[in-house]
């Protein structure tokens, strides 16, 4: 039983350990890449990566995925908060609920990209105001990396940095298409980042295969001790 227990223990911290790892492969490839934009791109500056198709280019927006974002600071406020939240949350849900109940591998990882995709947001939105100067269209007025409390904002007020841009496809809608008619398409027009890429992929790959993912291990049968054969009463009763 012991031994039972001990295996458990190690393949928990070995799962939990490949959770961490994960988080911080997202969060150093998605803080490296912002922090590269942010102080090498004026706002809106662009190139092209592959073709036409694949392009960095630098928006900034007040907190949600695909540039979108709330009306007012209340809101910005209220998202930095939930994402914190979800975040300590997400830490606790994995460790004590997937990996202790043994859920399937796949599900666990997913859901570490989806609280790296989330960590990785809250940080911009955290910190980027008090370390980072305000960016803007003039190539002479690059963003800055500052001591603390120089930046543009005050703590929980950063924006968050998107750059990952796939216009795939453009054209125009035809003229016979009600309410967009002659009107110009493009596919994808949001911009977005590795966090974002992280949650949208974790969430995706979780809905698309739940049938697999969304459920326990089997768990092992515990061996049977034989039973140590009865004596044969015949036997006995004759030799008596």
């Amino acid at each position: 039983m012991l031994f039972i227990k001990h295996k458990f223990a190690q393949k928990f911290l070995v799962k939990f350990k490949h959770v961490l790892a994960t988080v911080f492969i997202v969060l150093f490839l998605d803080q490296g890449l912002k922090i590269y934009i942010k102080t090498h791109f004026s706002y809106s500056d662009e190139i092209n990566v592959i073709g036409q198709w694949f392009r960095l280019h630098f928006i900034e927006n007040e907190g949600m995925a695909f540039g979108m974002k709330f009306v007012d600071d209340w809101g910005k406020i209220f998202l930095t908060v939930f994402r914190i939240i979800a975040v300590i949350w997400g830490f606790y849900f994995i460790k004590n609920t997937l990996i202790r109940e043994k859920y399937h591998k796949g599900l666990i990882f997913c859901s570490a990209l989806i609280l790296a995709g989330a960590l990785g947001n809250s940080i911009d939105s955290v910190f980027y105001g008090k370390i980072f100067t305000e960016s803007s269209f003039h190539v002479e007025n690059v963003a800055k990396l500052v001591p603390w409390g120089q930046g543009y904002g005050s703590l929980l007020h950063g924006k968050v940095v998107d750059m990952l841009y796939f216009p795939i496809l453009s054209g125009r809608y035809p003229a016979w298409v009600p309410l967009l008619g002659n009107q110009s398409f493009e596919f994808f027009r949001p911009v977005f980042n590795i966090a974002d890429a992280a949650i949208s992929g974790g969430v995706i790959a979780i809905f698309v295969f739940q049938k697999s993912l969304l459920k326990k291990a089997d768990l092992p049968v515990p061996a049977q001790q034989p039973v140590a054969p009865e004596a044969d009463e015949s036997r006995s009763e004759t030799t008596l």
